[in-house]
């Protein structure tokens, strides 16, 4: 298996779910199905590995959810671990132990984790000013403020993180700050937190990542390496919370461990809980062996929001601690949008994974299917329902569906379903499908271990379109009358080729595979290239459809129901208008200077996602700016766009690019963006009163 032969076992992780929604087929498509795609392959292989996953079920956002909903943060967890827990065993995400980070074993560890740090002094402490609710009589996390964002000042942005531009920001950064529980600005008080020096780790960052070069995904290099090249800072470990694990020192009481610090660690606590319960070793799965890294190959699979966490974050706690191992690969997926537009929770634009397990029941394997097919490895990818029934119509029903369906009723038809050979065993007589399924198994072996699953379900589609073309060619419902013995050799090799089509669809497809093997009368599991024998009368069982055709009514549900969910949403936010800023007089008012002017060009900020770089004739010059509405414009497509651009406000370097100006949008309750611009030609450079 490549470089992954060099290990003993292996421990694979998957991001933990935050406990305050359900799961969609983002989530899905960034963390779970490829990772679990991942692990079939190695037991397949008959590899030592266990598959660890479970809720996140800390943090402000639970707080916030349960002050919203008028109960507590843990009647919150615990319905939703539980609805999530169920959507994963209902799909078939094969975890070895699906845990939470309420357990009382993870509390001691990550606790256990802090002190070790602390007493290695490895903390930095420090007194700083933090925001204060005063109505509310409490430190606010990051996520219970709000502001206008420094950079493309969206007016929403959180504490932590603008969401519209990407920008890592920190409370004290956010213009004009408001606390989410009052709604009223917030103060500044001292407090005192525990800090992991990111910065003191960054030469050995730099040198363990670089390393990385050519293994990981270039979209997850790439990131870590912009994130290293801005410098890294000093990152609190605790925070001001009511919800959450204790700081295991009697000088911080009432102080929590924030999620930087608490929910990677779950991954070991949850495999120390499935030791406990299995009579194994967890620390052969996470602690170096006799000194040596090369023992245990770690590997986490998330979306890409979670990188930093995952290779900055969690690998520094690691490193700093001593005992562990650090993560062979992290790769995360991009994103994957719907229908159109990004998918939202807050939106309800999503398709919810216990709501399809409902009304698509036993539709698991079509999913898996088309979410596969189009997976965001390295670039965001879009799911339409038009296209998940072309898939499972043209592909699953057509080509796979078709090929096992069309043999098995041919073999129950001419012999009655009895498999008759001269020798004691029936073998796969043809050596250029044997060559080339050979050949098929390398090339999905390479991309299964290159972490490129939507190559490795083509290779595997493969066999099935070699067996439509085997058995076309071949014609044995005609031969059968003029050349007996080859129509049934014809039809013997085609079992072989869908004994093997069912072994390397396991991975993928495990209900679909198991569903083949039964129709062969064989064991429901084979490993992977493993020895396929017929023996000499052996009984196949009885010929069933795969698969099913979608129909349009199916499709035309789901689309409806989903312009249903846009409908409410905006009924919902139609008086949800923002509402009116203080007043102000009119000198004020009058001492922004705001133009009419005309883009002539337009490119993407180099490393980022969200910012685009502008070049504004303003009338009175030409000059570049900066804004962050890449989300919903191609550079191209705004060439030659009239803008209201305001172009008295202080220059400012974003991204290295000096920004001289901000251009005047429009935002709805959805959060799109439009031009404030003159309905008529205006000359550039004319004055908006």
């Amino acid at each position: 298996m490549s470089q992954l032969n060099n290990f003993k076992r292996y421990t694979v992780t998957s991001a933990l779910p935050y406990a305050n929604g359900p799961l969609h087929i983002g989530h899905l498509a960034g963390a779970y199905l490829p990772a679990d795609i991942f692990v079939r392959y190695l037991r397949l292989k008959k590899k030592d590995v266990v598959y660890i996953c479970g809720s996140d079920e800390h943090g402000a956002a639970i707080t916030i959810k349960a002050k919203k909903e008028g109960t507590t943060p843990q009647a919150i967890i615990d319905k939703y671990h539980n609805q999530i827990k169920k959507s994963f065993e209902d799909f078939g995400i094969g975890f070895d132990i699906y845990h939470r980070t309420s357990s009382a074993i993870h509390h001691d560890l990550s606790q256990e984790f802090f002190l070790n740090l602390y007493e290695k002094g490895e903390f930095i402490e420090k007194l700083s000013e933090q925001y204060y609710d005063e109505d509310y009589d409490q430190f606010l996390a990051d996520r219970y403020i709000i502001g206008t964002c420094p950079n493309c000042h969206n007016e929403n942005a959180y504490g932590d993180q603008c969401e519209r531009c990407g920008t890592s920001l920190n409370p004290t950064d956010l213009i004009n700050p408001v606390s989410t529980l009052s709604g009223k600005p917030p103060v500044l008080r001292p407090t005192k937190h525990w800090y992991l020096p990111l910065d003191k780790y960054q030469p050995w960052l730099e040198q363990w990542i670089d390393e990385k070069e050519g293994e990981w995904k270039v979209n997850v290099f790439g990131q870590c390496k912009s994130w290293l090249k801005s410098g890294l800072q000093p990152r609190s470990m605790t925070r001001d919370l009511d919800w959450g694990i204790d700081v295991p020192l009697a000088e911080a009481k009432g102080k929590k461990l924030y999620v930087w610090m608490d929910a990677p660690i779950g991954y070991i606590s949850a495999t120390k809980q499935w030791a406990i319960d299995n009579g194994k070793d967890w620390q052969q799965y996470w602690k170096k062996q006799d000194n040596a890294a090369d023992d245990t190959c770690l590997i986490h699979f998330i979306g890409k929001d979670n990188i930093v966490f995952h290779c900055i974050i969690f690998p520094s706690i690691l490193h700093a601690h001593g005992d562990y191992v650090l993560p062979q690969n992290v790769p995360a997926n991009e994103f994957l949008n719907l229908e159109g537009e990004k998918l939202s929770t807050s939106r309800n634009h999503a398709v919810w994974l216990h709501e399809y397990l409902e009304e698509l029941p036993g539709k698991q394997d079509e999913l898996r299917y088309v979410l596969t097919s189009i997976l965001p490895e390295t670039s965001d990818s879009e799911f339409t329902w038009k296209d998940y029934q072309a898939r499972v119509n043209n592909e699953l029903v057509a080509i796979l569906g078709n090929f096992v369906n069309r043999v098995m009723i041919l073999m129950h038809k001419f012999y009655e379903g009895k498999v008759e050979t001269s020798g004691s065993n029936l073998e796969l007589r043809d050596t250029a499908i044997n060559n080339e399924i050979s050949a098929i198994y390398d090339s999905l072996e390479v991309n299964l271990e290159a972490y490129r699953f939507r190559q490795a379900l083509q290779n595997a589609m493969d066999i099935a379109r070699l067996g439509n073309k085997y058995l076309t060619e071949k014609e044995p419902w005609k031969t059968i009358k003029t050349n007996p013995e080859d129509a049934k050799q014809a039809l013997h090799n085609c079992l072989f080729i869908i004994g093997h089509l069912a072994a390397c669809i396991q991975p993928f497809l495990p209900g679909t595979a198991k569903k083949i093997f039964g129709m062969l009368n064989l064991p429901d599991t084979m490993a992977f290239g493993g020895g396929l024998t017929f023996a000499n009368g052996h009984q196949l069982n009885a010929a069933a459809l795969l698969f099913e055709k979608v129909e349009d009514e199916t499709i035309d549900f789901q689309l409806q129901k989903l312009l249903n969910k846009k409908e409410t949403v905006e009924t919902e936010h139609h008086h949800e208008i923002a509402p009116a800023k203080e007043n102000i007089n009119y000198e004020t008012f009058a001492t922004m200077d705001i133009r009419t002017g005309t883009i002539l060009t337009a490119e993407k900020v180099a490393k980022t996602k969200k910012l685009l770089k502008l070049t504004i004739d303003t009338g009175i010059d030409q000059r570049t700016v900066v804004s962050g509405i890449a989300e919903y414009f191609e550079p191209e497509a705004i060439v030659g766009q009239l803008v209201s651009i305001l172009v008295n406000l202080e220059p400012r370097e974003i991204k290295g690019i000096l920004s001289q100006g901000m251009i005047l949008m429009a935002e709805n309750a959805e959060g799109k963006l439009t031009f404030v611009a003159p309905v008529e030609g205006f000359a550039n450079g004319s004055v908006v009163r």
